[in-house]
């Protein structure tokens, strides 16, 4: 038999077998054992309450069916962004710097794409998310990472990017607050990434899809009014108006003047490459963005619900330690030294019928992690966790 493999590209030889906990949940689902799932990240799947007539009503406009093409998007649908970090976030945002995509994935594709050659180098944080991985494969990218350290609160270590450089350096990609530990920058750490970025010729890739769900009250700082180094901040209708089915996402590009106009002008013309985002959804897009007032408050009441929760049981056993976190959908369990995180979750999973995330998905230094997601609905979390802390 003539073997396939030849015919596939290098940047798509991942291993596509699952792994020993995946195995695990699969055995139980075909077994039809009913699974508490504390990885929930789907919010149409949570219980929140959304206005369907409005979402509806949303997509009954005579403009959608117009064919007009424009590379950065509708301007009424960029308006409304901009609109969003003056009001949220007190920060003004030309519309003329914002580039509408389906997705922060397909966002990230387009910068990616403007700032490397095959094989260039961007920098992510450890831990992270695991789906950088993969969108850099596709792009001929190269991730090298640097380290996030946690004492009593997460924090870049400064000698770990310093070393993470090379002459193949294109960027830094942060995630604010970072998933899964929750933390954001603080305004030390943008002063020393600018300056560093300033001195590098390098540029900072901000994903920004959690930040709104900060757990006080007060306004975080976006970095799309950040002009000191070339700045590209991602964001989103996923997580900002719980919509992940709308695709609708944004990049939005600042920095010195004459360096983000070049970028504009290339990002343009990609984006005009792969066709704008479809007009219904972009004229529907005021409305479905007005959702988060409604969907926001649901979400943080839940997830600070979820997490004193948490807190409060941990507290009471010894066997595990949550670790502080500034906000985001999830929380971080640190196991007693010498467990396995894949063991304790496989265990979990297969005598309890708990779901959670090993850390080492996230690319923890350690194997003594797991991942909890703070989204999940009250009465699954609590039975979970309780079962979780018996173990």
């Amino acid at each position: 038999m003539v073997s396939l493999l030849p015919m596939f590209s290098q940047r798509t030889n991942w291993k596509l077998t699952p792994n020993r906990h995946a195995q695990a949940l699969e055995e139980l689902r075909a077994a039809g054992t009913p699974i508490l799932d504390l990885t929930a990240s789907n919010p149409t799947h949570c219980g929140f309450h959304y206005d369907t007539a409005a979402i509806l009503d949303a997509f009954r406009k005579p403009e959608a069916l117009t064919y007009d093409p424009q590379p950065q998007g509708l301007l009424p649908a960029r308006e409304e962004v901009s609109r969003y970090y003056l009001h949220d976030h007190r920060t003004v945002v030309d519309p003329e710097s914002i580039v509408l995509t389906t997705s922060t994935s397909e966002a990230y594709s387009y910068v990616f794409r403007l700032l490397c050659n095959p094989h260039d180098e961007i920098l992510v944080p450890k831990p992270g998310y695991p789906l950088f991985d993969f969108l850099a494969d596709l792009q001929d990218v190269t991730l090298i990472p640097y380290t996030l350290e946690y004492a009593h609160g997460w924090f870049i270590d400064f000698h770990s990017v310093i070393r993470a450089l090379t002459p193949r350096t294109r960027a830094i990609l942060l995630v604010h607050p970072n998933n899964p530990t929750g933390s954001y920058l603080q305004a030390e750490e943008v002063r020393r990434l600018n300056k560093l970025c300033f001195e590098r010729n390098l540029a900072l890739i901000v994903d920004e899809v959690f930040l709104d769900y900060s757990f006080v009250a007060a306004p975080r700082a976006t970095f799309a009014g950040n002009h000191e180094s070339l700045t590209f901040t991602l964001s989103g209708l996923s997580k900002i108006a719980a919509l992940p089915q709308m695709k609708v996402a944004w990049v939005v590009t600042t920095g010195p003047e004459a360096l983000a106009r070049s970028a504009m002008d290339r990002l343009e013309v990609i984006a005009d490459t792969y066709l704008s985002l479809n007009a219904p959804t972009q004229w529907a897009f005021p409305a479905l963005f007005e959702q988060r007032h409604l969907l926001q408050p649901q979400i943080v009441e839940r997830l600070r619900e979820n997490r004193a929760h948490l807190r409060a049981l941990v507290s009471q056993h010894a066997s595990c330690e949550l670790l502080d976190a500034d906000g985001g959908w999830y929380a971080v369990l640190r196991l007693p030294a010498g467990l396995s995180d894949e063991d304790f979750a496989i265990t979990l999973l297969q005598t309890h019928h708990v779901l959670v995330h090993p850390g080492h998905f996230y690319d923890f230094s350690g194997e003594d992690y797991l991942v909890i997601s703070l989204l999940t609905p009250p009465d699954v979390f609590r039975e979970g966790i309780s079962r979780l802390i018996q173990l």
